[in-house]
């Protein structure tokens, strides 16, 4: 701000005054001065001035890069936070950097909450870290815990899944998991339930994986060797997630099996991926903008007011039928 005011002739006050845009300056010289602090390349640092007022207004978001429904629920948290006056800065776990360091990065840059996409660590270190800062879980509720929590009715989005197929006349119908990762367990419950129900309780099958494409193609690949020794593809699968469908998908193209024809596949979050796929794909659709949305203003309101209690926002899923299922051959 000196070397602003020193060209332009004015005060360092006076350059204060101007970029806070408060009264006290004519607007001959405020031109003056914005047109200077362009010329020199001055940009006002409004972090440092936040933060001598105590405040940072920054939400730290944690994800994982290479999940396509965490970077959908990124794109939703920007326009939220800007309509409320925040930043948005993001921090990514990776091989050989973990959550926790991941979040140490976020409280380092004295980011004011947390918006945590999908975590992984366990209850007791998630409730120990809505105790230090104000933390927002997205995607998986964590049960007894200092922290809000925003995610899908995964039991309503597998039944909505799983009546599509047994309505389609499936009864063969497989479940490729999720193991560990958010909102697995759910959708496994869901699943068993869900052929219970139907009466297909004996068919019921759960092959152990994960929300990757290499969980989906080495499914893809047991099922296919199962076949070659004598045992029928199952007419139906349902993936854990859109990643692990597309895995599915791409194993099954290799070695010549048609899809809906010989195995319908139903995919679960509905990212921007599943618009991708050569075969559009029948999926599971989790509302990222809107759970974007809740978790931004659940962070900012406790903010707000540090006394609210501990809250939940469950958003309804929606089944989304495209090219990927459809009626099961005859055999």
């Amino acid at each position: 701000m000196a070397d602003v005011a020193e060209k332009a002739g004015v005060s360092r006050a006076l350059v204060s005054i101007v970029f806070r845009n408060q009264p006290g300056a004519g607007q001959e010289t405020r031109d003056r001065v914005l047109r200077v602090a362009e010329e020199i390349g001055y940009r006002p640092d409004n972090a440092a001035r936040l933060l001598a007022r105590g405040r940072s207004r920054t939400l730290g978001v944690l994800f994982t890069v290479h999940q396509p429904f965490q970077a959908d629920l990124v794109e939703g948290i920007y326009p939220e936070a800007e309509r409320y006056g925040y930043e948005v800065l993001l921090s990514a776990t990776a091989p050989g950097r973990d959550e926790g360091q991941a979040v140490e990065a976020l409280l380092a840059h004295r980011c004011e909450a947390l918006i945590l996409l999908g975590p992984l660590s366990d209850p007791d270190r998630l409730d120990a870290l809505g105790r230090r800062a104000v933390a927002v879980s997205v995607g998986r509720r964590v049960r007894d815990a200092s922290l809000d929590s925003v995610y899908s009715a995964d039991n309503k989005g597998v039944r909505q899944a799983m009546d599509h197929l047994a309505e389609l006349g499936h009864r063969s119908i497989t479940h490729v998991d999720g193991g560990r990762d958010p909102g697995s367990a759910e959708r496994r419950r869901a699943y068993r339930a869900a052929m219970r129900r139907h009466g297909l309780e004996t068919e019921a099958r759960v092959i152990p994986g994960s929300h990757t494409e290499d969980a989906g193609i080495e499914a893809g690949r047991l099922l296919l060797a199962e076949r070659d020794a004598g045992t029928p593809l199952p007419t139906a699968i349902l993936a854990s997630n859109d990643r692990c469908a597309m895995g599915l998908l791409m194993a099954f193209a290799r070695a010549g099996v048609d899809v809906p024809g010989e195995v319908s596949v139903v995919g679960y979050d509905d990212s921007h991926l599943s618009h991708l796929m050569p075969v559009a794909l029948t999926t599971v659709r989790q509302d990222a903008v809107l759970m974007a949305e809740q978790a931004v203003r659940f962070a900012v309101d406790r903010l707000d007011d540090a006394t609210i209690g501990v809250r939940e926002a469950v958003i309804d899923p929606k089944l989304v039928v495209r090219d990927t299922s459809g009626p099961p051959a005859f055999r």
